[in-house]
């Protein structure tokens, strides 16, 4: 009885040790482990040859290279930080990543030219940062650029059944800098930690941070927000690609003035210039040539007997075999698109061959399409 009456007492105590043993500071982690007195080893000199003598060859296999110029040589022993590196995981589409020795850039390209590039990032960096529970400081788009507030993460370093536990807790600040190039399509993205203190049960360590420290921070919160981007890229993606497989309703617009007769498509611009690379072939048209900045296709008609016969039977239609021109203008409501039909020299052809056309253009363009 004795005896056991003993381990109760000490089974708490050691209990508490191995809680306490097991626990390592942030500090400890970054350090290798055991002694580092070998940095104030003495160089041992090499091998002394007598001069009568010859000196054996040496193998250079692990022959350890000379430090750069530029390298740190008061960072040795607990000073050097053993931790991989982390590198920048241009993982969204339409990024990659630039590096300088100053600091880590993020090019970001637009993927969908309906979008504003400027607000993609805003909502992006602003979006993750409220994923992760912290809370924006300061947000200007004029200047570009978006400041967190104090982000704050605990750890338990001792745990005390008796007493409060010892704590180490990690506060920073960063500044997310975003620059728009001036045609639009292109951003640069950097990140810097303005702000970091570390406190050990409750009092402020005084930790001074290298630049690679430093790198090393921000690459862990810019790899965050380049992830919730991938997320949010590949949901726009998935629902451009939907909408594109959607088919487009199109009417008949009666002449107007000199433009002639057109087809108004409900849909935007580019969704409308998307389809018609599709449908023109089926309609028997080879296309010659494009450009969507003046939304011009050049097309040719080889065979307009017996292609179009097949589409309408036995009746023929008014329209010459020939080089043609395919015209696509916004519309006064944005989300639809003008499309007009012209000959070599882009003049509308007649309103009848429009309105014949129309039937087989319009069972096309309104048919639902399987888009990778």
């Amino acid at each position: 009885m004795l005896v056991k009456e003993k381990l109760k007492q000490i089974t708490p105590i050691l209990l508490v040790a191995a809680v306490s043993a097991a626990c390592s500071s942030p500090i400890d982690r970054r350090q290798v482990n055991g002694t580092d007195e070998y940095i104030n080893a003495e160089v041992t000199p090499g091998l002394n040859i007598p001069a009568s003598l010859t000196t054996p060859p040496y193998t250079k296999e692990y022959e350890i290279p000379p430090v750069g110029t530029k390298a740190n040589t008061a960072i040795v022993g607990k000073k050097l930080d053993i931790r991989a590196p982390l590198q920048v995981l241009p993982m969204a589409e339409g990024t990659r990543v630039e590096e300088n020795s100053d600091n880590i850039r993020v090019v970001i390209e637009s993927i969908d030219n309906s979008m504003d590039l400027q607000q993609e990032i805003f909502d992006t960096i602003r979006g993750s940062l409220i994923d992760s529970g912290i809370t924006v400081l300061v947000e200007n788009t004029n200047e570009g650029f978006i400041e967190t507030d104090w982000i704050t993460s605990e750890e338990v370093i001792e745990s005390n059944w008796w007493s409060a536990d010892k704590v180490y807790q990690l506060r920073q600040r960063y500044r997310y800098d975003i620059a728009i190039k001036p045609h639009g399509r292109t951003a640069d993205v950097t990140i810097n930690l303005i702000e970091h203190e570390e406190h050990y049960n409750g009092e402020n360590q005084g930790v001074l941070l290298s630049g690679e420290d430093k790198r090393r921070y921000t690459i862990d919160r810019l790899n965050s927000s380049v992830a919730y981007m991938s997320a949010k890229r590949e949901q726009l993606l998935k629902e451009n690609r939907l909408r594109q497989s959607r088919g487009i309703d199109l009417q008949l617009i009666a002449a107007q003035g000199k433009e002639g007769a057109y087809w108004l498509a409900d849909g935007k611009f580019k969704q409308v210039w998307d389809r018609l690379r599709i449908v023109l072939p089926e309609l028997g048209f080879d296309v010659l040539d494009m450009d969507m900045n003046k939304g011009l296709y050049y097309v040719n008609l080889e065979e307009s007997g017996g292609f179009w016969s097949s589409l309408w039977g036995d009746e023929s239609l008014a329209l010459d075999k020939g080089n043609y021109r395919v015209v696509l203008t916004a519309s006064d409501d944005t989300n639809k698109t003008n499309i007009y039909l012209k000959d070599v020299a882009g003049e509308p052809v007649d309103d009848e061959v429009m309105a014949q056309v129309f039937k087989s253009f319009a069972d096309l363009m309104q048919t639902d399409r399987k888009v990778r």
